[in-house]
């Protein structure tokens, strides 16, 4: 008998033990700070990091206050969830130039942290300096979104994430190059083997950099603060005339209007953000049209008239569709950081969010196809510049990420 149940319990303990998902918040440094260590990796390292089976363990995630709002627009496929090993093999390959032809652009020179994700310049540069046609867009806050780049023709992060390694004047390689390159480099196939249980291949390729990506969120900004206190003021109004009173008769409550003051005063928003915020959310503006939800977008294509006075204007949405309705049409950016990244629209033509104020204020430019949520606006200078103010208190902090730590 004794034998017998020796024998079960070494069965059992050939299983693999099934762990709860781990329940993390994203913008948690220790998803994005790389493997332990300084400078370049080494596969002891790496073997090292891939032994403990916590970074093998299936995520859960939550989004930082303010973004929370959006938890239901969350989109992580079922056949990528996220691990801390893919996600960072996808920080390392986000940041690995050699994934180009000729070892000088990443994924991250045309969406780089210190853009707010996205590029400082009119269009992406590509390897030997080619221009691209349209703006960076950025990438963060993109576990909110399914369809990606301008005119939503990749329909995942997935797809998006491997589309620049073949394109001639982005990253100008080839997939099987890159895979080949991959295969020949002890840390990566290490790493793509134990995360993937495969050898590596351009598929698992996009969902490493996908399940990197989708942990680049922005945190609490000023107005993410600023709202829920001001909700309260507007609910208690009456009892915030006597605060004596009001802590007396409802001290819980009272305690909470504490608490948040607190934490808008320590991170404020200017009286003309406040005013901003108003006319943002009013019908004067109609701003939150289409910037509306907790990522301030409605994942929509809608034209503005931006370049549609070319001789041979760029059609985005349309050349996925082929529906009139789209010509011209290109998707609604969220606003959250977007100090950062400018220049601003789909083709880099607006260098400041100045620029782009009065561009909405003038009605866009008129064209067959114009969204009809854009109207000339009856806006004073002083409007134009609290609405500037107001897409300045979006600004939020982003995960501290490890730009080097990649495999020798």
């Amino acid at each position: 008998m004794k034998l017998w149940i020796r024998s079960v319990l070494v069965g059992l303990c050939a299983f693999p033990v099934a762990h709860a998902a781990e329940n993390v918040k994203l913008g948690d440094a220790s998803l994005t700070s790389g493997i332990p260590g300084n400078g370049a990796l080494d596969v002891t390292a790496i073997r090292a990091y891939l032994s403990n089976p916590a970074n093998h363990d299936t995520l859960s995630v939550e989004l930082p206050e303010g973004l929370s709002a959006g938890k239901g627009a969350i989109y992580i496929p079922e056949n990528n969830p996220l691990t801390r090993a893919k996600i960072e093999l996808g920080r390392q390959l986000y940041f690995d130039k050699r994934l180009s032809k000729d070892a000088t652009v990443s994924c991250a020179d045309c969406h780089h942290p210190s853009a707010g994700y996205g590029a400082n310049t009119q269009f992406g540069v590509g390897v030997k300096g080619q221009l691209g046609g349209r703006n960076s867009p950025t990438s963060m806050n993109r576990i909110l979104s399914k369809a990606q780049f301008w005119d939503g023709r990749a329909d995942s992060l997935e797809a998006q994430a491997v589309g620049p390694i073949a394109n001639p004047i982005e990253m100008g390689n080839t997939h099987d190059a890159v895979v080949k390159f991959l295969a020949a480099n002890d840390g990566y196939r290490m790493q793509f083997e134990k995360v993937f249980g495969a050898a590596p291949n351009i598929d698992n390729v996009g969902k490493a950099i996908a399940a990197f990506e989708r942990t680049i969120v922005t945190g609490s900004s000023p107005y993410d603060h600023y709202e829920p206190l001001r909700k309260f003021e507007e609910a208690f109004a009456e009892q915030l005339e006597d605060l004596d009173d009001f802590k007396e008769d409802d001290q819980a409550n009272y305690e909470k209007y504490v608490a948040l003051k607190k934490a808008s005063d320590e991170n404020p928003m200017s009286e003309s953000a406040k005013r901003g915020r108003d006319l943002f959310f009013s019908a004067k503006s109609n701003c939150s049209a289409c910037h509306v939800g907790a990522n301030f977008t409605d994942e929509l294509y809608h034209n503005l008239g931006v370049g549609m006075d070319a001789a041979k204007p760029d059609l985005g949405r349309f050349e996925q569709t082929k529906q009139d309705k789209d010509k011209g049409a290109f998707k609604t950016p969220t606003l959250r950081n977007v100090e950062h990244n400018g220049p601003y629209m789909h083709d880099g033509s607006q260098k400041t969010l100045e620029e782009v104020v009065e561009w909405y204020a003038k009605g866009g430019h008129a064209n067959p196809y114009l969204s009809d949520k854009i109207k000339k606006l009856d806006l004073t200078a002083q409007d134009k510049a609290d609405l500037v103010e107001f897409m300045k208190a979006l600004n939020g902090p982003l995960p501290a990420v490890n730009q080097g730590r990649l495999p020798q």
